[in-house]
């Protein structure tokens, strides 16, 4: 699938932790009637097995609606269930790497806490950056807050999309307005939600009045 900057618009990331009752895949099909723009599984506690099942069904789902399905780090787990591409943290497989793994074609993504570390990314070939934390998070412990500052500076460093990631919430969404990021991607603001398409709907809504990066 050739990658459009307008796919990060609203990027949705998985958390399986708020499916008491439910289901992750029927989580992803209330984002994706939202209108969700591209989807990233991240389940890090998960064997390969069941991560590969859960991969096909989610992909299922994704292609129904023709959006991206993007794998978080497992890289040759992305191959293998034939995902649209990866994301990478800076203590993952090298985005040339996954790019050698993956093909031509494949999304890459890759998250900068830095300028240096975004201009390498693009360097290396990655297809967007993934830039945070921008708020206090919960879905993970080992980082830190970025900022916006940081945000605009990388923004206006790299010529590949920018989205804005961790605890990025409803509220706090339109604070970054103006910053350079081309969209959002949100994990609990939207599973943690008790109405999820209904949220996704908002949230779209409010991403698109804002001053983002087209």
């Amino acid at each position: 699938m050739k990658f459009d900057g307008k796919m990060l618009t609203l990027y949705a990331v998985t958390d399986s932790r708020w499916t008491q009752g439910t289901t992750l895949a029927a989580q992803v099909e209330e984002a994706l009637k939202g209108g969700i723009t591209m989807l990233q599984l991240r389940e890090k506690d998960v064997s390969d097995e069941a991560y590969l099942a859960e991969a096909q069904e989610i992909k299922a789902l994704c292609r129904a609606y023709g959006v991206p399905f993007i794998v978080n780090d497992r890289v040759e787990l992305a191959k293998a269930c034939g995902a649209d591409g990866v994301h990478v943290g800076q203590s993952d497989m090298a985005a040339a790497a996954a790019r050698e793994i993956l093909g031509p074609e494949a999304i890459i993504g890759v998250t900068a806490k830095t300028v240096e570390q975004a201009l390498a990314a693009e360097k290396a070939g990655a297809d967007y950056l993934g830039v945070g934390a921008m708020f206090p998070t919960s879905t993970k412990t080992n980082t830190w807050e970025v900022g916006a500052e940081t945000l605009s500076a990388i923004s206006r460093a790299v010529s590949i999309p920018v989205a804005a990631i961790g605890g990025i919430t409803r509220d706090n969404l339109p604070t970054l307005s103006g910053c350079g990021m081309t969209g959002f991607a949100l994990v609990s603001a939207i599973f943690a939600h008790e109405d999820i398409e209904k949220a996704c709907r908002d949230l779209r809504a409010m991403i698109e009045k804002m001053d983002i990066g087209r």
